[in-house]
């Protein structure tokens, strides 16, 4: 593997398991077992670790999220999978990553924040139009609005002064969220698809 791989792999472990404010050029450096000299041959300086890192991932998720959307069965199903992925995704990652990442590191939260309205939000809106046209979403679901309230939900999500990290979990908060988004949603027939993924049995 290329000393760039390696030197990215690392750093995503490190960011990972302990924010990224707290992690030095030193530590990454020393977890590899290489100079500092041969770290700054290839990145200048943190900032430009943190923006490849943050580069990959995002190139990394749109081939994921695509290739899992191919194999679902409807909007629904498309939904419910996307939240067990997002789920999966975040379960690992230490909050104060997502934190440190918008607070002290502008570069990469740029291009996380670009991601965002523009890629992510033309998948949840080609989602609500894919609903609407399979009778799972309701027929009178303004697209442009709720595709954006979603959107801004990601923000909230992992916003500390909303859900302080040591009371709420990522997974908890996510599912609620999640839940509560797609059930205000669907159609009687979404509804009785969503509970059978739930495995849930609600009197008529």
């Amino acid at each position: 593997m290329e000393i760039k791989d390696r030197i990215l792999g690392a750093a995503v472990g490190l960011f990972t398991r302990n924010g990224i404010r707290s992690v030095s050029m030193d530590d990454i450096a020393t977890h590899l077992g290489i100079s500092k000299k041969t770290l700054y041959k290839w990145f200048e300086n943190k900032d430009q670790i943190v923006s490849a890192v943050i580069t990959n991932h995002l190139t990394g998720v749109q081939g994921e999220c695509e290739s899992l959307i191919q194999h679902t069965r409807n909007a629904v199903d498309e939904m419910v999978q996307m939240m067990d992925w997002a789920k999966r995704q975040f379960a690992n990652i230490n909050p104060t990553a997502i934190h440190d990442l918008r607070k002290y590191y502008p570069a990469a939260w740029s291009l996380f924040h670009a991601h965002k309205s523009t890629y992510i939000l033309s998948q949840i809106q080609a989602n609500l139009r894919r609903g609407v046209a399979e009778g799972l979403y309701r027929a009178d679901l303004d697209i442009e609005v709720l595709s954006r309230l979603r959107l801004a939900q990601i923000d909230v999500l992992f916003d500390p002064d909303v859900f302080p990290h040591a009371q709420f979990d990522q997974p908890r908060v996510q599912m609620a969220c999640n839940e509560h988004f797609l059930l205000g949603m669907v159609t009687l027939k979404g509804h009785k698809l969503i509970n059978e993924y739930r495995h849930v049995t609600e009197e008529e």
